[in-house]
């Protein structure tokens, strides 16, 4: 059973309290990682650490570091049905009257919803197609909106379409519980710099088409017909000068 003092946190994130019962949920002993949530879960590596932080900061988790019989060093995570009392906020003492409960807080208004971050034209299209490099990647369309800008970030940066399908459907785990994470991952981990933009290419200069000299008949390339150079001029231009 998962408490209402969980889900009803006014301090916790959304992703904070699902993580939360999902970990209550599970047998003792089960893996609760980052690696093992990041694989159940469509969030990313940091918003599941984010949340696991959140979790331990409200008492609900604690991460100790253990010493196992063969010297090496582990880190169990414990979960609490009930959060734990935090250090700076300890029990009152027996013999201590009371305190009443503080007022409560006015409700905050709500954070105003942030910009949507444009997307390259060619970013939705790209996803889309990745499914032609491995039928794992046929993604549903609220995951192709949620990656999109990652790809854009990609594309923005120089990156060639093509170069960016290879980074993402080459070399996929087995078995992949979740496309969409192992994407959002590498979109963020193997961002590339921002790459040089191609030198412009050099116009292509055409030789001189052969021309039949009119002294030798020899060939020989210039723009115009006339004499090749081993020859004179020819008498007219001789007489005039």
């Amino acid at each position: 059973m998962v408490g209402n003092h969980l889900l009803q946190h006014r301090e916790l994130s959304a992703t904070a309290i699902g993580v939360g019962a999902y970990i209550q949920s599970l047998p003792e002993g089960a893996p609760v990682g980052i690696r093992a949530l990041v694989a159940r879960f469509a969030e990313g590596e940091i918003r599941i650490s984010a949340a696991l932080r959140e979790l331990e900061q409200h008492g609900y988790l604690e991460r100790r570091r253990e010493r196992l019989e063969s010297g090496r060093v582990v880190t169990r995570t414990y979960s609490y049905n009930k959060p734990l009392t935090t250090p700076d906020e300890p029990p009152p003492p027996p013999d201590r009257e009371p305190v009443p409960d503080p007022e409560p807080e006015p409700q905050r208004a709500a954070d105003p919803e942030p910009t949507p971050q444009p997307v390259h034209p060619g970013a939705t299209a790209l996803l889309a197609g990745l499914r032609r490099h491995d039928p794992r990647l046929l993604l549903a369309e609220r995951d192709v909106q949620r990656l999109a800008p990652g790809v854009s970030a990609w594309l923005d940066r120089g990156a060639d379409p093509e170069a960016i399908a290879q980074a993402l459907a080459t070399g996929l785990p087995e078995p992949m519980r979740s496309p969409a994470s192992v994407l959002a991952y590498r979109l963020k981990a193997l961002l590339p710099p921002h790459l040089p933009a191609a030198p412009a290419s050099r116009p292509i200069r055409r030789p001189d088409p052969f021309q039949t000299c009119d002294g030798c008949d020899r060939a020989f390339r210039s723009p115009h017909p006339g004499r090749c150079r081993d020859c004179p001029p020819p008498p007219e231009v001789r007489a005039a000068a």
